[in-house]
């Protein structure tokens, strides 16, 4: 009992926490609590995050506020045509020894920080873009056979133009697996630019202040990963995830006709520990059923996939997942 209190008085503290954390952010990243909401999960989840819009929308600016609110080291990498992955990672030089001799001496790429911006992903070519793979999924690099360590946390926030601009390669499934959420970028209302029109080109703009430390960030994320889950909404991300599966025998006609591949399980544990986030950002001690459905298209989306007629025929996975979710009667299922 005494064990359950102390949980409360946690989650609580870092609710009151994080709320600071999202004013601090939203100050300078004006009028997008969605994605404000969304890349503060990924990072209380220990994930990666994939901000897609058009050039122009504050994707790098909520980047470099993030990486001073939370406390960490970030760098940033501008992924171009002929960027190499010994750019990102860091390679070994042979220089000249104090005694005469030679010896190699390894020079550490960007990618060793706690917050890195891959800004424009999808400009780079395959090869480069997998560099991040082993970093992303095992927190770790490989170079010259040895095995580098990356600092604690570590955390990939990248953004991607639209697929459709000319001189993009698309990410291959692995590397959009990797990703915790996808996250749209949307452009802002009326009202939203006007105010950040005046809040960006006066002569003093708001300056982002750290609320997190590194460590305490660790700290919250172990935090997350205690919150209970009710078997309910358990069993709705179970629901959810094998009938986005052509496959799966629960599986609607729409998905059956229109998808080529589903989610695996890592989108059902991605769904378990963002729908947590999700609560602990809104102020609750437990994630519902209404969270499973807020997160259902930032974690599945990036891992679906329509088959080519049904991208002829102009379909969309945001439509499906939506249809899919209709079908499962969530909100009866909390009840």
């Amino acid at each position: 009992m005494a064990e359950d209190v102390d949980l409360v008085a946690d989650i609580e503290a870092l609710g009151e926490k994080l709320a600071q954390a999202r004013a601090a952010i939203t100050r300078r990243f004006i009028g997008q609590e969605r994605v404000v909401d969304l890349t503060l999960s990924s990072l209380l989840c220990g994930g990666h995050a994939l901000l897609i819009g058009l050039p122009g929308l504050g994707k790098t600016r909520l980047v470099d506020t993030l990486s001073t609110v939370m406390g960490l080291h970030g760098n940033r990498v501008q992924f171009t045509p002929d960027l190499m992955p010994a750019d990102i990672l860091g390679s070994e030089v042979l220089e000249k020894a104090k005694g005469g001799g030679r010896s190699f001496r390894f020079v550490p790429g960007p990618i060793f920080c706690q917050l890195l911006m891959a800004d424009e992903i999808n400009r780079a070519s395959p090869r480069t873009q997998s560099a991040l793979l082993q970093a992303m999924q095992e927190k770790t690099v490989t170079v010259a056979g040895e095995d580098r360590p990356l600092d604690a946390p570590f955390h990939v926030l990248a953004t991607q133009n639209p697929i459709e601009q000319e001189g993009t390669y698309p990410l291959p499934e692995a590397q959009l697996d990797r990703f915790l959420v996808q996250i749209n970028v949307p452009y802002p209302d009326r009202d939203t630019e006007r105010e950040i029109l005046l809040a960006t080109t006066g002569v003093e703009e708001d300056e982002a202040h750290q609320v997190f430390t590194a460590d305490e960030l660790i700290a919250a994320q172990m935090l997350l990963r205690r919150m209970p889950v009710g078997d309910s909404v358990m069993e709705l991300i179970l629901d959810l995830v094998r009938a986005c599966r052509p496959d799966d025998e629960t599986s609607n006609e729409a998905i059956r006709e229109h998808v080529s591949w589903g989610p695996g399980p890592r989108a059902a544990q991605a769904l378990m520990l963002t729908v947590r986030a999700q609560a602990l950002l809104h102020g609750r001690l437990a994630p519902s059923a209404q969270d499973v459905i807020d997160m259902a298209q930032p974690v599945l989306s990036h891992r679906m996939a329509l088959t080519f007629a049904a991208r002829a025929r102009g379909e969309s996975l945001a439509g499906l997942i939506e249809e899919t979710v209709r079908t499962l009667d969530p909100m009866g299922a909390a009840a």
